[in-house]
């Protein structure tokens, strides 16, 4: 990957998540939403943000719905604070790979446990 894509990646990976804690006030969004990575196409027209939370299952389409409403006023603060020829369309999707991450550990802590009492 390009060094100008990480960049910008980071970028905008900062600003959204930055936005997120400070200026959205969507009640669909909870209280924590990370923004996990952002993903910039090669002609930086388009970019894939992908965000976890630890609320409930149901409530994931709901998160989405959520800030696809809001990509307008992001692309709006992004491109007044990027400076960039193109402001990226943004879409959001969601990454699952924090309670991924949390099954594995529970799953080493019980084989962890079952292996102490034998």
């Amino acid at each position: 990957m390009a060094h100008r894509i990480e960049r910008v990646n980071s970028l905008i990976r900062q600003e959204i998540s930055e936005l997120l804690q400070r200026q959205v006030k969507d009640p669909r969004l909870g209280n924590f939403i990370a923004v996990t990575e952002v993903n910039t196409s090669a002609d930086l027209k388009h970019a894939r943000i992908f965000v976890s939370s630890m609320e409930q299952d149901e409530d994931k389409q709901e998160i989405l719905k959520a800030l696809t409403s809001a990509s307008g006023f992001f692309r709006t603060k992004l491109a007044k604070s990027l400076r960039m020829r193109y402001t990226p369309e943004l879409s959001f999707h969601w990454d699952d790979s924090i309670q991924r991450g949390n099954r594995l550990l529970q799953m080493i802590d019980e084989m962890s446990s079952e292996t102490d009492t034998v």
